[in-house]
């Protein structure tokens, strides 16, 4: 496997952009990117035009990661050369389908099941249920193949995600996935994250899937606003620093949820993921020694499937509430994960709404927030 990077300055013209070229014609191109910079579609155009057989894809971000560089407003390409593995690309219009689970669905029955591996997917991150999403893909992938990758995002400004489609488009509303083929490609992967529960445990009485509309029988807005004091006038972006612990049971592993979107007429709290009545939900604040060690922890997780190698290519997907957490420190998290998986792997990746992974190998793939994701890529 060969990789190369390149990342481009947001310029005032299109003229004034000019396409750093890879050393091979890769198989796939990563683009992680702004939405201000992948709207301008000039470089998409071009990458498009010189490598017409590449598969093509990637989102619009709340912050770009290449290499141990995390960066705001920025383009970033990565072009990855197989020796010996196979890809193929589907996606899906969510406004073709009922919901997010049949257009998940619909994705993963498109794929060739013979020698799949594993299937990538980065989705709008807006309007799609990831929960929803995650049940439509394990519907029909065989036993053994997981679900990694993440919903797009838009820095902390909630209000339009793109993913860039292998026909050279810049859409909404667009899921698009990667499948890897055959025996010669390991693949690992690791979420976790590190925030810290705390105050009383509730109970969700009323919602409906991603929806939260009552907390003990009380309006769900008005007691989030009571959490956060003076911080609820900066809703949703300042519900990023306080995101909700959720088990759906007593003694299931707790999942966290992030704040989308929120509707004063319905005093309701919109999700990335499911929040089912019955639920039982506690806040949550930052420790950021707690976050850095779980982006640690998450990246020696995705090297133990890679048989004692390590990788030649990571795709790490953190979410948003981290980095504003994380600050100027932000680049910490990055470090700490190429700190395990060796400086040979070329690091690239975004801050999203969502992340979509397993907690651990051979657990069912989930919806997360608020996690360090990362996948790790190695062939043998």
């Amino acid at each position: 496997m060969k990789a190369e990077q390149f990342i481009y300055q947001e310029k005032a013209n299109a003229e004034d952009y000019s396409l750093q070229k890879f050393s091979f014609v890769p198989d796939l191109i990563l683009v992680f990117a702004s939405g201000n910079m992948l709207t301008n579609t000039v470089l998409v155009n071009m990458l498009k035009e010189e490598y017409p057989d590449s598969i093509l894809t990637g989102c619009s971000t709340s912050g770009e990661i290449c290499g141990i560089t995390v960066s705001d407003n920025t383009f970033t390409t990565t072009g990855v050369k197989f020796e010996k593995t196979k890809i193929a690309y589907q996606a899906a219009d969510i406004k073709d389908f009922e919901n997010s689970q049949e257009a998940g669905k619909h994705i993963s029955e498109a794929f060739e099941k013979e020698g799949l591996k594993h299937v990538f997917v980065l989705s709008e991150g807006l309007n799609v249920n990831g929960t929803e999403l995650v049940k439509g893909f394990r519907l029909n992938l065989p036993a053994g193949v997981n679900v990694t990758g993440g919903l797009a995002g838009d820095g902390a400004n909630f209000a339009q995600t793109y993913i860039v489609t292998n026909s050279g488009k810049v859409k909404g509303d667009i899921i698009a996935a990667i499948g890897f083929y055959g025996e010669d490609i390991k693949i690992g992967y690791g979420s976790l994250g590190g925030w810290d529960s705390f105050g009383v445990e509730r109970s969700v009485t009323k919602s409906e899937a991603n929806v939260l509309y009552e907390i003990d029988n009380t309006p769900a807005l008005s007691i989030y606003k009571s959490f956060l004091g003076d911080q609820a006038k900066d809703l949703p972006a300042s519900g990023l620093l306080f995101p909700l612990s959720m088990r759906t049971e007593a003694d299931a592993e707790p999942v966290v949820r992030t704040i989308l979107a929120v509707d004063e007429e319905k005093q309701s709290l919109t999700f990335a993921g499911d929040i089912p009545e019955g639920s039982y939900i506690k806040l949550m604040k930052a420790n950021i020694d707690r976050l850095i060690t779980g982006a640690e922890d998450a990246a020696k997780v995705s090297v133990n499937p890679l048989s004692g190698n390590l990788p030649e290519l990571a795709i790490l997907i953190s979410c948003v509430g981290r980095k504003l957490v994380l600050n100027q420190m932000v680049e910490e998290e990055v470090e700490a994960v190429q700190d395990v998986v060796g400086e040979q792997a070329k690091l690239t990746g975004f801050y999203s709404y969502g992340e979509i992974a397993p907690f651990l190998e051979g657990a069912k793939c989930e919806l997360h927030n608020q996690t360090m994701t990362i996948t790790t890529f190695q062939e043998v």
